[in-house]
């Protein structure tokens, strides 16, 4: 599957975005305050954003669940349903543009448009073209039992497991490894 510069970015955004949730009600939220998002749209290169204000991190929180549910939907069908409904929401309006030193790519969303329906955009075409390709199995979450992060899976033979193999990956084989030492010494 070719995966161009900006559906990257989309796709790299909208992982953030999701696991800016907080997993329980002990968490902290990622999107704590408008500094905070303020802060992810500056990391997240996000153009064309205004100043951004109470009304907007309520409207990005909001997209960030309906997000959380396209990465928990069961198969393709529901994918679809959920993308659908926020890019729809979002008023799509297709467009060529080379800014920033980016050459031609497309935004999806409409000039002026909010940062919540700018993501919902951006990000719902990105996953939607993994549900056109056949790889919507590829938006996963972390399968360590004390993760729930969510992540792309673009390995080439869809074998990732974890949300990141150097710290959940890795806690997870070290724990086996000495599960299987202590039962073997008995």
């Amino acid at each position: 599957m070719l995966i161009t510069h900006d559906t990257r970015c989309a796709l790299d955004t909208v992982v953030d975005l999701v696991n800016t949730a907080p997993e329980d009600d002990a968490a902290p939220d990622g999107l704590s305050d408008v500094a905070a998002l303020e802060d992810f749209v500056r990391n997240h290169e996000i153009s064309d954003v205004d100043v951004l204000s109470e009304f907007d991190l309520s409207a990005v929180r909001k997209i960030r669940g309906r997000f959380a549910s396209v990465f928990a939907a069961p198969e393709a069908r529901a994918a679809a349903a959920l993308i659908n409904d926020l890019v729809a929401a979002a008023g799509t309006t297709p467009q060529l543009t080379d800014h920033d030193g980016y050459d031609w790519h497309v935004h999806y969303f409409a000039p002026g448009a909010s940062v919540a329906d700018h993501l919902a955009a951006d990000c719902g075409m990105a996953l939607a073209f993994f549900v056109v390709a056949g790889e919507q199995e590829r938006l996963r979450r972390c399968e360590a039992p004390d993760c729930r992060r969510a992540f792309v899976d673009l390995s080439r033979n869809r074998s990732r497991r974890y949300c990141d193999s150097r710290t959940c990956g890795n806690r997870l084989h070290v724990a086996a490894y000495r599960a299987r030492r202590k039962e073997a010494a008995g």
